[in-house]
């Protein structure tokens, strides 16, 4: 039987997001999904909770007036205001603090996570917490608890600097709980990570249900980008540890986990998600907004749309297109969609690459445009070379504008695409140039695969399933006190069979 989780009924139909990064200061896949479930329930009142960089974030995104209020949480900007404890509620969350560093650097002590937590959750909510872990108590508590006989990362001598670097990092990873509290409906939080922060304290707070969808597994990309951080392996032991625990926390304690793909479930599964709590919920895209594309342009071109971000991995991109236009002279890489900011470097290095391999001339960063549909229609093929996805819109946009695809192994990308478009492994060059030419060369197979994947699209994937879904949701886990009805039982169609 599903633990409830404690959450307690409620009859109202409110619901509040909880973003990191995205809706609605930002565009991308997952504001484009936030959008779609927003403005497709003009009968449920939502709220936002949105973790941003500086808390200067413009609102990008015309909300509908069902949307009843944004709060911004910045990690980075003006620290939260308040004032340290003193006295015995000083030593109070002192102890609860380091019963907390314990838990991320002794695998024994885990179990002082989820209490330490909820104890800084507290302190948060009476504006101590930050002005503690800026203070220099924090600081020698971890350099006493790191450097403790037995422990690991002991081995490699943390400093001084290393325990103010670490210290400082998780004080702007807890800010989210500085948020106000919801007290009713239902919280979402649409990744995993420090957005989940105030959906976990007002479960335990107010036993307000929480759900989670994750596009893409937030601890792993952790990971990766962890892998590169200017950091020594004693901070890098407490900030992994950080996220690790605090994605099985969410696991728990979620009334319902809604992955946008099987790939995802593994993961939660593996975190400590009890099966019956999880349900895969496809992201879907409106055909009749985007049909197909038309003919394909004149010159051969290789079509790419996203963020311009490491994770997206266009470097391996622009290495499998010179290996391309060896064989093939003529082709073009256009590669659509922004910068964010602090990615400046990023797409600098691109360009250099693209330079470096004598190919500038034909690779061009055309940057946003203004309809998503004129990316898909640019190329004769579109291509997606994330290291990390979920359940990506880009390809089933393009794929429901009948554009070929040749995308990477990743998340739920074959769970996407199916046999209608070609899957190679990621951050190998070869392996995605030899596709793209295999379907570069082959006009009939181009269009045939195209067809079929709009149609995979239109049986498999449409909006409106996946706005009917979370509509139900939403209503059932105040109704049921968070423990969500057992799955439906639903199996994909499969495509229809087209001679490729």
């Amino acid at each position: 039987m599903h633990d409830p989780r404690g959450a307690r009924r409620s009859d109202a139909t409110r619901v509040t997001l909880l973003t990191e990064g995205t809706y609605p200061h930002s565009h991308g896949g997952v504001s484009v999904w936030c959008d779609q479930l927003v403005t497709g329930m003009p009968d449920v009142a939502f709220d936002v909770i949105a973790v941003t960089g500086t808390g200067h974030e413009p609102v990008v995104w015309e909300l509908p007036s069902h949307v009843t209020g944004v709060r911004s949480v910045p990690m980075w900007g003006a620290p939260p205001e308040g004032e340290p404890p003193k006295g015995r509620a000083r030593r109070q969350l002192a102890r609860a603090y380091e019963r907390f560093l314990t838990a991320l650097l002794d695998p024994c002590a885990e179990d002082d996570f989820a209490p330490g937590l909820y104890t800084m959750a507290r302190a948060a909510e009476e504006g101590t917490l930050s002005p503690f872990l800026r203070g220099d108590r924090a600081v020698s508590v971890l350099a006493s608890v790191w450097n403790r006989p037995g422990l690991q990362v002991r081995e490699a001598r943390p400093t001084l600097h290393d325990a103010l670097t670490a210290t400082a990092l998780l004080e702007h990873a807890l800010r989210p709980l500085t948020a106000p509290l919801p007290t009713d409906g239902v919280t979402h939080a649409v990744s995993g990570g420090v957005a989940v922060l105030p959906g976990l304290a007002a479960r335990e707070r107010h036993g307000v249900p929480l759900l989670l969808t994750e596009h893409g597994v937030y601890l792993r990309e952790r990971y990766l980008g962890y892998r590169t951080a200017p950091y020594r392996w004693p901070v890098k032991a407490v900030v992994l540890g950080f996220f690790r625990l605090l994605a099985e926390e969410t696991y728990r304690r979620a009334a319902l986990i809604t992955p946008g793909n099987r790939y995802n479930r593994l993961w939660e599964e593996q975190g400590g998600a009890a099966p019956e709590a999880i349900r895969t919920v496809y992201n879907g895209v409106d055909p009749a907004a985007f049909p197909p594309a038309g003919p394909e342009p004149e010159t051969l071109t290789m079509s790419w749309a996203g963020r311009v971000d490491p994770i997206k991995d266009l470097e391996t991109l622009i290495r499998a297109f010179a290996l391309v236009r060896a064989q093939l002279p003529h082709v073009r890489l256009r590669l659509f969609g922004g910068t964010p900011r602090g990615g400046e470097a990023y797409r600098e290095r691109c360009e250099a690459l693209a330079a470096e391999l004598g190919h500038a001339d034909a690779v061009t960063f055309e940057g946003r445009v203004d309809d998503i549909k004129d990316a898909y229609a640019a190329g004769t093929i579109v291509m997606l070379s994330s290291i990390s996805e979920g359940f990506p819109f880009t390809l089933i946009e393009a794929m429901s504008c009948g554009r070929a695809t040749v995308s990477t192994d990743v998340g739920g990308v074959r769970e996407a695409v199916g046999d209608m478009g070609l899957v190679v492994p990621p951050r190998d060059p070869a392996a995605m140039a030899a596709a793209a030419l295999e379907l570069l060369g082959d006009p009939v197979r181009r269009a045939a695969m195209g067809e079929g994947a709009r149609l995979r699209v239109i049986e498999q994937f449409t909006l409106r399933r996946t706005i009917d879904t979370f509509r139900d949701i939403y209503q059932e886990l105040p109704r049921t006190g968070g423990v969500p009805a057992p799955e439906p039982v639903w199996r994909p169609e499969p495509a229809r069979s087209l001679a490729i």
